[in-house]
C-alpha cells in the first residue's frame, strides 16, 4: 500500500482550509483517512500551519511520501529539514501577534473620544466572576432614601403616589399601602 501525506480540502468556496493527513494514495482527496497529523489555513495573514511534528517524522520514518504541497510545508515548519538531517531545522515559520481584548480597544477608543471612562468596560462574566472573588459583604442601609422620599413629597407630590411609588421599589411601609389602596378603593359619589 502506497501511503501519502496529502492536504484533505474542507471549507467554503473562496474560503478553504486543510488538514494535513496521512491517507492511501488510491482514496479520494477528501475521502478516508489513516491519520490527521496537522491543519493549514492559507486565507489567514499570515498563514496556519500546525503539524505535529513527532507524527510527521513517524510517517516519514516508515515511507510515506509527502506531496509537493505538504513536503514546502514541512519546510517551513522545519519538519522536512529535520527528517533529512539538513540544516535550519527550526523552520521559517511566521505567528501571528497575539489579538487584543476587546476591553482594551473600546477603552481605548473611548479615550481617543476627549471622554474618559467612568469604569473599565467589563463583561458579564468577568463582572460576575469579580462578585465572586470579593468577600460576602453585608449591604450597608441607605438613610439617604428615605428623605429623597420626603423631598419628592414636599415638591408637590402626593403622599399615596409617594407611597406607591416606594410600594414598586420595595421601600414602602405596609401601613401606607394600606392606606393608599383604602383612598383608590372607594367608590366616587357624585
Amino acid at each position: 500500500m502506497a501511503v501519502k501525506i496529502r492536504l484533505k480540502r474542507m471549507g467554503k468556496i473562496r474560503a478553504p482550509y486543510y488538514r494535513v493527513v496521512v491517507v492511501d494514495s488510491r482514496k479520494k482527496r477528501d475521502g478516508r483517512v489513516i491519520e490527521e497529523i496537522g491543519k493549514y489555513h492559507p486565507k489567514e495573514e499570515p498563514s496556519v500551519i500546525m503539524v505535529t511534528s513527532d507524527r510527521a517524522q513517524y510517517w516519514l520514518g516508515v515511507g510515506a511520501q509527502p506531496t509537493e504541497a505538504v513536503e514546502a510545508l514541512l519546510k517551513v515548519t522545519g519538519d522536512w529539514q529535520k527528517f533529512k538531517g539538513l540544516p535550519g531545522a527550526e523552520g521559517t515559520l511566521k505567528v501571528a501577534e497575539p489579538k487584543r481584548a476587546k476591553a482594551d480597544i473600546f477603552n481605548e477608543a473611548l479615550k481617543e473620544s476627549g471622554s474618559e471612562p467612568r469604569a473599565e468596560a467589563v463583561t458579564k462574566k468577568a463582572a460576575a466572576k469579580k462578585a465572586a472573588d470579593k468577600p460576602a459583604e453585608k449591604p450597608a442601609e441607605k438613610p439617604a432614601e428615605k428623605p429623597a422620599e420626603d423631598a419628592e413629597v414636599a415638591a408637590g407630590e402626593s403622599p399615596e403616589a409617594a407611597a406607591a411609588s416606594g410600594d414598586a421599589e420595595g421601600e414602602a411601609q405596609p401601613a401606607e399601602a394600606d392606606a393608599a389602596e383604602s383612598t383608590d378603593n372607594k367608590p366616587a359619589e357624585a
